[in-house]
C-alpha cells in the first residue's frame, strides 16, 4: 500500500471511532481547559470532593471541562453522581493524559440508560454512581435502596487511603428533592452501614437541606465537612446547587474537616465540593 493509501486508511480508522464514540468524544478533544495558576501538580493526599456532574446537561466539551475542574484541585478521592460510564472512562483519560494524575475507578448503582449515556440500543450506556481514587479500591459493594422513588437509588462503597489511612468511602444519590418521603426510607439504610465502620466518608447528591427531617440519620452517625454547617438550620451552610440550596455533602466520621470550598462550575447545575481533611 502506498504511503497516501496508508494516510487515507488510518484517517477513516480514527472517524469511524469517533462516529462510534458519539459526538462527546468527537468535541472533547479540543476543549480541556488549561489550569489556573496554582493549581497542584500532583494528587493531594488528604482531600476529597464529591460532584453531580448532571446527565443529561447540553454543550460541548463536557467531558474536557469536567476533568480540567477535578483537576484544578487534585483530589485523592472523588465521588460522582449522575455519571455516565463513558463519561467517567473520558474524564479519567484525560486527568491522566492531559494532567499526569492517575485514577483508580469503580462503578456503582449502573442503570442501563440508552437515552442518557447513549450506546447501542441493545448495549445502552451505564448510568449511576463513580468513585475515582488514585490509590486502588477494594471490596467494592452496590446496594439499591429498598425504594428508590421516580428512579432507582442506591449506595456504593469501597475502601481505599485517604492521607495515608485505610477509610470506607460511600458514593450516593437519594431520591429526588420532591421526594422527602422515599428519601426518609433510604437514609436509615446508608447510615446503618456507614455505622459500621470507624473512619468513613461519605459523598453524594443527597436532595434534602440539611435541616430536613430525612437527614436526622446521617447527622447521628456522621459530621458535615463544612464545619459550621449542622443540623439544626442555623449554620451558615454554603449552597451547592445553582437554586442555591445545600443538596450535596462530604460527611465525616473519623477525620476532622480543615477547610470545605464550593466551587462553582458552567459543566453541571450542582457546585463542585472539596474538602481537606485531617487525622482525629
Amino acid at each position: 500500500m502506498t504511503g497516501t493509501g496508508v494516510r487515507w486508511l488510518a484517517g477513516a480508522l480514527v472517524m469511524a471511532c469517533l462516529l462510534l464514540a458519539g459526538p462527546s468524544a468527537s468535541n472533547s478533544v479540543y476543549t480541556a481547559q488549561p489550569l489556573p495558576a496554582g493549581a497542584p501538580e500532583e494528587i493531594v493526599p488528604n482531600r476529597v470532593m464529591t460532584w453531580n456532574i448532571c446527565n443529561p446537561c447540553r454543550g460541548s466539551g463536557q467531558n474536557g471541562g469536567r476533568a480540567a475542574e477535578i483537576a484544578t484541585y487534585a483530589p485523592q478521592v472523588i465521588g460522582l453522581q449522575e455519571a455516565c460510564v463513558g463519561d467517567v472512562e473520558r474524564i479519567r483519560d484525560y486527568l491522566r493524559y492531559r494532567y499526569g494524575l492517575v485514577y483508580h475507578v469503580a462503578y456503582g448503582s449502573v442503570l442501563p440508560s440508552w437515552s442518557r449515556c447513549g450506546g447501542l440500543p441493545w448495549s445502552p450506556g451505564g448510568f449511576g454512581q463513580a468513585i475515582l481514587s488514585a490509590a486502588p479500591m477494594t471490596d467494592r459493594v452496590n446496594v439499591e435502596y429498598p425504594e428508590g422513588g421516580s428512579e432507582d437509588r442506591g449506595y456504593m462503597a469501597v475502601t481505599t487511603l485517604v492521607d495515608g489511612r485505610p477509610v470506607r468511602v460511600f458514593n450516593t444519590h437519594l431520591a429526588e428533592r420532591r421526594q422527602a418521603p422515599v428519601r426518609a426510607k433510604q437514609t436509615p439504610v446508608l447510615a446503618k452501614a456507614i455505622a459500621r465502620y470507624d473512619r468513613t466518608i461519605v459523598l453524594g447528591d443527597f436532595n434534602a437541606v440539611p435541616d430536613a427531617p430525612e437527614l436526622t440519620a446521617m447527622w447521628d452517625v456522621a459530621q458535615d465537612a463544612d464545619p459550621g454547617c449542622g443540623p439544626s438550620g442555623t449554620g451558615a451552610c454554603e449552597p451547592t446547587t445553582d437554586w442555591r440550596s445545600k443538596f450535596d455533602y462530604i460527611f465525616l466520621r473519623g477525620f476532622d474537616p480543615l477547610k470545605q470550598q464550593v466551587h462553582l462550575t458552567p459543566w453541571s447545575d450542582h457546585d463542585l465540593v472539596q474538602a481537606d481533611l485531617s487525622r482525629t
